[in-house]
């Protein structure tokens, strides 16, 4: 497993940190903002594992420093704007690519793999749109800690990111999700 941060400076850390805490402690009732802002992580990150490719395909990208900022927001707002808009395909949505995300990073891009993920993340977001709400709160606790363990694990380099990943990620995870249930009983 390889995690490299060294493309987000603490400035981006803090940011991701802060995003990352609101949507796992307030990710149903900002809704609407909370899809916004999982879209946009996601697509910054899915765009900057496709840097590398769009790099080697166009060396006029790979030699100007701000295509190598923009790209990645640009990605990340595009995939925000779909999110914001369209609810059941976004909680969906979410589980899905949350699921191909950790695919990727985690146990790589082979074929078999990719297939594998894929199917867990249908299977994923077949439940979510079948359990809004409980799926919503799951979904915003997960990507804010996703969002969190990365800031996390970027802003304090001592921390041995292949042991403490997943304990962190599932904690964060778990203490939003219990915090949410908690906080939204009467909450429709």
């Amino acid at each position: 497993m390889h995690l490299d941060f060294s493309n987000l400076g603490t400035p981006e850390m803090i940011i991701m940190a802060a995003v990352g805490l609101a949507l796992m402690f307030f990710g149903y009732r900002i809704k609407k903002v909370a899809f916004f802002l999982i879209w946009f992580i996601l697509g910054y990150n899915l765009m900057g594992f496709l840097m590398p490719t769009i790099n080697n395909l166009v060396p006029q990208i790979a030699e100007n420093n701000l295509y190598q900022i923009l790209l990645p927001i640009g990605g990340g707002l595009l995939l925000a704007l779909l999110g914001f808009s369209i609810e059941k395909l976004c909680v969906g949505g979410i589980c899905f690519a949350l699921t191909m995300v950790i695919t990727i990073q985690y146990f790589g891009t082979e074929m078999q793999t990719l297939a594998i993920g894929g199917i867990i993340g249908i299977i994923a977001a077949g439940a979510a749109v079948t359990l809004m709400k409980p799926a919503t709160i799951i979904a915003t606790s997960a990507a804010g800690a996703y969002a969190l363990t990365i800031a996390i694990l970027a802003l304090f380099p001592g921390i041995n990111k292949e042991t403490f990943y997943f304990v962190i990620l599932g904690g964060l995870a778990l203490m939003g999700s219990v915090f949410q249930f908690l906080t939204t009983k009467r909450i429709d």
